[in-house]
């Protein structure tokens, strides 16, 4: 059992530093971002297990932006201790994954949408409720975006070809797929990224009704909800895209870490 840690590092999200004491381009103390994981069977090495992790890629963007990574994996949780959480950190990512149990929003499954995974529905919802409660930023992606509207009273589509007539949206075999998409100026969305912009995209589902106090700020070119914003928050950002994918763009994270250090100043 010596060699576990080391098998299973590339699994869990463990990373190394090249030069953990090198010199940082900006001096000021790096936010800590919460990040939502997967909770599933996973194989790495000799091991077969259920495991908690998170693609890499994730973690790249919260450190290419200036914030630290801290990995938040499903586990049973009240409203208390979820707020317990929260209070540790600077700011949130709420990642993607599998389907939002259907029940949620009051409708039985699609043939399509994924098994429920409770736990992590449970986690997530807990997470970001908490987060909005006390004004922590965040950022939810793909899935994310659809727990952030689901949890405001929203609904989902629950197979977006029986709507758009394709799987456009969803390629198949780890392949995304890019789709222009149109972002409303003046949103925090546009702000940071611009008026058009092709979107890494890989969702058989997204949103339909619109929840409470969320503005639409991006659709795909056939009228898909690409990114919802909640005001009133310091930052509350929720796309269906996956930026992640983009390693040359990190202005998402950006906006994101930017807006959990100035969170993190007001409560020092």
């Amino acid at each position: 059992m010596a060699s576990s840690d080391s098998e299973l590092a590339p699994i869990i999200g463990i990373t190394e530093l090249s030069d953990p004491g090198a010199a940082r381009p900006d001096s000021r103390p790096r936010p800590l971002i919460g990040v939502t994981t997967y909770l599933q069977r996973a194989q790495t090495g000799v091991w077969d297990t259920t495991a908690s992790f998170l693609p890499k890629k994730y973690l790249d963007g919260v450190t290419d932006a200036g914030g630290i990574a801290v990995l938040l994996p499903p586990q049973p949780t009240t409203p208390v201790e979820a707020a317990a959480v929260l209070s540790r950190l600077d700011g949130l990512i709420i990642a993607g994954g599998v389907d939002v149990d259907p029940a949620r929003y009051g409708e039985a499954p699609h043939p399509e949408t994924d098994a429920p995974q409770m736990l992590r529905d449970d986690w997530d919802f807990a997470l970001l409720s908490a987060a909005i409660e006390a004004s922590v930023p965040f950022l939810a992606v793909c899935r994310g975006a659809q727990v952030l509207n689901v949890l405001r009273g929203g609904t989902l589509h629950q197979h977006l070809p029986d709507v758009v007539g394709s799987s456009r949206y969803q390629l198949g075999n780890a392949e995304f797929a890019r789709v222009p998409i149109d972002i409303a100026p003046g949103s925090v969305t546009g702000t940071l990224v611009g008026a058009t912009f092709d979107g890494a995209v890989y969702h058989h589902q997204a949103i339909d009704e619109v929840g409470d106090g969320l503005v639409v700020t991006a659709r795909s070119d056939d009228g898909v909800v690409e990114a919802v914003e909640l005001p009133g928050v310091p930052f509350g950002v929720g796309v269906q895209w996956h930026p992640e994918e983009d390693a040359e763009d990190r202005r998402l994270f950006a906006g994101l870490v930017e807006a959990a250090r100035t969170y993190a100043e007001g409560k020092a």
